[in-house]
């Protein structure tokens, strides 16, 4: 049933599957106010990791940002999933939604305890993490066992949803007060987000066929996801180039360090949207889970680059305990791994090889290691900064050339009759 279609009340009515086929499907105005949260959660995370990086406290940082972010997405991708097959927008739902909101705050809040405690090496402080996170599970649950109740057809896949998600949250809860030393918590975690992760496949692998989900509303509702993350790397351009104003005024590094950030930013939005996921999940549905698991890395490299452009704000100011050549690694390494992990699930969607793509590749990555040697040479951050912007603009500048005809024939080859 098309959301127009609802009655203008939000009366409590049953949930019992949207069409998958439904026509002119978008991202609600519930989904979106849902996503603000997610603002303050990345921002939380990197803010947290580039503390850490400008003190040269490599692996904290990095386990810490690892962990936040798939807590962050986790929490993004299940309710996203859940609203795609589901949402009634009626008054359960949109309460159930509030306390998930509630929860991201929650788990933000925790995230400096997180940090700091890995950073000391001896245990790991996540009790607020894991109470925001579990807070948004058990209002999860309570709409899968909602969806249970009121669509007989998929009871099964609700009912394994719920129960996935139960047992895991125990896990966590546990994890709270047993109070273990930091390897065997990490050890434990480990476990429990391999649990979390499988849940989902064995859920939509059963008899009952899955769940409803909308391709083109899904793919949508990742884009969103990723513009939200690009703005944590607005964010570190602005943090930056204020470092720059206040240590050397407006001058060409402020230029360069402005106009660099913002094309950086730019060229991976334009980069990630060439990927036609829409079209493809709307054809091979099966494919949703490599596609949808395979963003958390690009979610992840997109954070860690605003995360890097924090880190070049404290040596800029001159107080990072890091050299220059190792604050720009903390935005290049980010970066790298965006491509790698957007050209992956490029590949794995259409499952189709095209040679021109790792040109492309092979172009951006080599475009990073020049930054570095640049900067390694003596140029300045925002030099580094500028040349590292061109390596999505490679990725841009070929698709928009040849790539898109290339795209063009790969999907007429796919989506034939």
């Amino acid at each position: 049933m098309a959301l127009a279609h609802l009655p203008l009340d939000h009366r409590l009515r049953r949930m019992t599957g949207r069409d998958p086929d439904e026509p002119h499907r978008s991202a609600t105005p519930l989904e979106l106010f849902f996503d603000l949260t997610f603002v303050v959660a990345f921002s939380q995370a990197g803010a947290q990791t580039a503390h850490l990086l400008e003190l040269g406290h490599w692996w904290p940082a990095i386990v810490g940002f690892a962990f936040a972010v798939f807590a962050i997405w986790w929490a993004w991708i299940n309710y996203s999933w859940l609203a795609s097959a589901y949402d009634n927008d009626d008054i359960f739902f949109r309460v159930a939604t509030m306390v998930q909101m509630l929860g991201v705050l929650v788990l933000a809040l925790g995230l400096p305890d997180l940090f700091h405690s890995l950073d000391e090496g001896r245990h790991v402080d996540n009790g607020v993490v894991v109470a925001g996170y579990v807070v948004m599970r058990v209002a999860t649950v309570a709409l899968w066992l909602r969806a249970a109740k009121h669509d007989p057809s998929r009871r099964r896949t609700a009912l394994t949803y719920a129960a996935f998600v139960s047992v895991a949250q125990v896990g966590w809860v546990a994890l709270i007060f047993v109070n273990l030393p930091l390897a065997p918590t990490l050890a434990f975690s480990a476990a429990l987000i391999i649990l979390e992760v499988v849940g989902p496949y064995v859920a939509e692998h059963g008899r009952d066929g899955g769940t409803p989900w909308h391709a083109h509303h899904i793919a949508e509702r990742y884009g969103l996801l990723v513009i939200i993350t690009l703005g944590e790397i607005v964010l570190g351009t602005i943090l930056a180039l204020s470092a720059v104003v206040d240590e050397q005024g407006w001058s060409v590094e402020t230029v360069l360090v402005a106009f660099g950030g913002t094309a950086l930013a730019f060229g991976l939005w334009w980069s990630y949207f060439t990927m036609p996921s829409g079209k493809v999940l709307h054809r091979f549905r099966e494919r949703g889970f490599v596609w949808g698991y395979g963003h958390y890395f690009v979610l992840a490299a997109l954070a860690g680059t605003g995360a890097g452009l924090h880190v070049a704000a404290y040596e800029i100011q001159g107080i990072a305990h890091i050299g220059i050549v190792q604050a720009l690694l903390t935005v290049v390494v980010p970066v790298g791994i965006f491509m790698i992990a957007l050209f992956t699930v490029y590949s794995l969607l259409l499952r189709q090889f095209d040679p021109f793509h790792i040109w492309l590749f092979i172009g951006s990555i080599l475009v990073l290691v020049l930054a570095v040697v640049a900067v390694a040479a003596g140029a300045s951050f925002g030099v580094g900064i500028l040349i590292t912007a061109a390596s999505p603009l490679i990725v841009v500048v070929g698709y928009e050339t040849v790539g898109h005809r290339h795209q063009a024939a790969a999907l007429d080859h796919l989506l034939a009759p």
